[in-house]
């Protein structure tokens, strides 16, 4: 895992300004700079916590390098492959199998065929795939049944693609299921480029951990896009997952210190027919671009942690929700499941029609700038919780329907306002806050809102401020006073998840 130092350099950045239509005035953002500047270790602390009991990561920075002039190239070519050395490598007709620690460079295509890792020794086998293209009617292009550590390069400036069948069986238990698929902890990186698509289930799966390090790795995938059972982390890259079933997988429900999704950078962008992001654990941001540009729930986990980077979620129902998913009984799903929801830096923008935020135990802000443009039906709320809202640093916009609609709780130090409008605003309309004729904050609604939640370092509990639309003042609140009808911290959510 990530030490201290590491995870405090990679937070170190000023957050970006509040996208998506909002804005803070100039003293406003001086202010929630600051407030990052200064929370930056408590954002790393946090993201640590968060996963301090999770086992290690098996990846180093190194696993990628390798010297060709040490490796077997394996020239791929349908019914003529052939390898520098027969050390290690087995050719049977389009099967090519790998039984060695090594590295081997793959060029070449195979049209219908399939390279297998089988290595029971110790030892790294490393693929570097150089100009490589396997594709496979009748299973996964390329699986790792057997391997100490397996790792995948993209050689600098390659195109390399791996396809998979439609329609063969996966039904036997650790049956490959994925057009790259590894019994053993597997590393992706290297700086070319890779296609994956999985044409029956998943695109890209290990049953141990799996880590990308580097690449520009696409996935196209009937069901899961990537996944690792143990755990998922993203370090750095380019990777765009499109998906029928969860973009980005991590399900190992054996325990707590497993089935965990890390982001740490890199540029990740995933269009999901379910999940965005799944975690059975902990799951957590700290760095880089997460757009979770389509999906049912953008990212959801038993402990979700947002403490840096820039992140946008696009939802039908919740855009980011944790749960223990213990719950059963309606009345299980009121209560507080022991899961938390914390975002102590970064950015992030929600676009949900379920619960914009929404956690089965708590929900906490330390820092960062967070923008939740919330459901228009009654039936959920901007913000959500079981086990109450509060909040002690950075910035907060939520707008959504009134119905559900809940208020941060007394536990909070910054300061916060909450406003219900008479007449629901519109999409293009802007809201502002106004203190003494200064502007506040501002929001300008990408759908119908009827209520606003708004927390600042500017906004001081017991004192009243004027709001406005288009301009028009249409009503006076008390910073500090919870909607009418609403709860501070309880909340008037918690319908089933």
């Amino acid at each position: 895992m990530t030490t201290d130092r590491t995870l405090l350099r990679r937070l170190t950045a000023a957050i970006a300004a509040i996208a998506a239509g909002v804005a803070l005035t100039a003293c406003s953002a001086t202010v929630a700079q600051t407030t990052t500047t200064q929370a930056t270790t408590t954002s790393a602390t946090t993201a640590v916590a968060a996963l301090a009991d999770n086992v290690e990561s098996h990846a180093d920075a190194n696993d990628v390098d390798y010297d060709a002039a040490d490796a077997t190239t394996i020239t791929l070519a349908d019914g003529s492959s052939k390898a520098s050395s027969a050390d290690g490598v087995t050719i049977a007709g389009n099967t090519i199998t790998i039984t060695a620690p090594g590295t081997y460079i793959l060029t070449g295509t195979l049209s219908d065929g399939q390279v297998v890792v089988d290595s029971d020794a110790d030892g790294k086998v490393r693929l570097v795939l150089d100009g490589a293209s396997v594709t496979n009617t009748k299973g996964s292009a390329l699986v790792i049944t057997a391997a100490d550590e397996a790792v995948v390069v993209l050689a600098d400036g390659s195109t390399n693609s791996l396809t998979d069948g439609t329609g063969y069986d996966t039904s036997a238990e650790d049956a490959p299921n994925a057009a790259l698929f590894s019994m053993a902890d597997l590393t992706i990186g290297g700086t070319g480029a890779l296609t994956v698509t999985g044409n029956t289930n998943d695109g890209i799966s290990s049953k141990d951990g799996l880590v990308i390090l580097g690449g520009t790795i696409t996935v196209t995938a009937k069901d899961d896009g990537i996944r690792g059972k143990d755990y998922l982390i993203i370090a750095d890259g380019t990777v765009k997952v499109t998906a029928e079933g969860d973009g980005l997988k991590s399900d190992n429900e054996d325990d707590d210190t497993v089935g965990y999704l890390l982001v740490q950078g890199g540029t990740v962008e995933v269009s999901a027919g379910d999940d965005g992001a799944h975690a059975e654990g902990d799951l957590a941001i700290e760095a880089g671009t997460v757009t979770i540009a389509k999906s049912n729930e953008g990212l959801e986990g038993a402990t979700v942690t947002i403490a840096g980077g820039d992140t946008s979620v696009t939802a039908s129902d919740d855009g980011v929700n944790a749960t223990s998913g213990t719950a059963e009984t309606e009345q299980e799903k009121m209560q507080d499941d022991g899961s938390l929801l914390t975002i102590s830096g970064g950015t992030l923008v929600v676009n949900a029609e379920g619960d914009g935020l929404d956690s089965n135990g708590a929900l906490v802000i330390t820092g960062g700038s967070t923008v939740v443009h919330g459901p228009t039906a009654d039936g959920n709320g901007a913000l959500d919780s079981n086990g109450g809202i509060t909040i002690t640093g950075g910035t907060l916009v939520a707008a959504g329907s009134a119905g559900m609609a809940e208020s941060p709780g007394s536990g909070s130090t910054t300061g916060w306002l909450a406003v219900a409008f008479s007449t629901p605003v519109t999409a293009g309309q802007t809201v502002e806050v106004v203190k003494d004729g200064t502007v506040i904050a501002t929001y300008t609604a990408v759908k119908e809102a009827a209520t606003l939640v708004v927390a600042d370092a500017d906004i001081t509990a017991g004192e009243s401020y004027d709001i406005s639309v288009d301009g028009t003042k249409v009503a006076t609140v008390t910073a500090g006073e919870a909607l009418a009808g609403g709860m501070g911290g309880g909340g008037m959510g918690g319908g089933p998840r």
